[in-house]
């Protein structure tokens, strides 16, 4: 396939490695230009490009930079774009280490995809968000493989899910439908999903144990839980 990747940090590194091992085409943007990427086309493979051309290549498109930063992607990023073209994004919100406080965010009226989604004008898939770089690029494994790894994917569109969830087979995971989009909490940071590196089994427990409801308890407990975590990621120096 062609693929587009709008983000050339840990995750966006990662998925250019493993996708263009696997034979796909991918081409890769960052917001400084693609002449700056030119070691990390070395590395994987990928052709460096604007990200309106990551895009318009892609077949799939994986949009990969800090929460922040999605406000600051050209408005008309995925004109010309067709609406059967999946939009995976895989944006968490660090508001201690670096993205500040959105109030939406904060509140729990929106997911952090749903927020997305609003910015981007475009629907989009929630995967690739919970598990560390490294373990994506390198911890892949044959189906049926005993603990193999599983990732949840959650989206309203169910053409566009199962496209993702190929996608995730084919790099080594065990795919879990995690429900709507805005459903999606259940694997955000703070989440007993959030880079635990669960098998299929085990995630669809923890799915159907936090229910389809984000109830302001669970929020504040997650809540709770990424501030702890953002905090010893400070303390030893950590910077995303």
């Amino acid at each position: 396939m062609n693929i587009g990747i709008i983000g050339a940090g840990h995750i966006g590194s990662a998925l250019a490695v493993r996708l263009t091992s696997l034979g796909h085409s991918v081409y890769i943007a960052n917001s400084r230009g693609p002449e700056t990427l030119t070691d990390l086309a070395e590395k994987t493979g990928a052709t460096p490009v604007t990200a309106k051309e990551a895009a318009r290549h892609g077949e799939i498109i994986v949009v990969t930079i800090p929460l922040k930063k999605i406000p600051d992607l050209p408005k008309d990023l995925f004109e010309g774009v067709p609406a059967s073209v999946p939009v995976i994004d895989t944006s968490n919100y660090y508001p201690l280490l670096r993205d500040g406080q959105i109030p939406e965010l904060e509140s729990g009226e929106l997911t952090e995809s749903e927020w997305v989604q609003q910015h981007l004008g475009r629907a989009v898939l929630k995967v690739f968000n919970n598990i560390f770089a490294a373990n994506l690029e390198n911890n892949g494994q044959p189906a049926g493989t005993p603990g193999r790894i599983a990732l949840a994917i959650a989206g309203d569109d169910a053409a566009a899910k199962q496209q993702a969830m190929a996608l995730v087979e084919e790099l080594g995971f065990d795919a879990v439908d995690g429900g709507s989009l805005h459903e999606s909490w259940r694997q955000q940071p703070g989440s007993p999903l959030y880079c635990t590196d669960l098998p299929a089994a085990e995630v669809q427990q923890h799915l159907a144990s936090l229910g389809t409801v984000y109830t302001p308890e669970q929020h504040a407990q997650f809540a709770a839980n990424q501030a702890a975590s953002e905090k010893q990621l400070e303390a030893q120096g950590v910077k995303l």
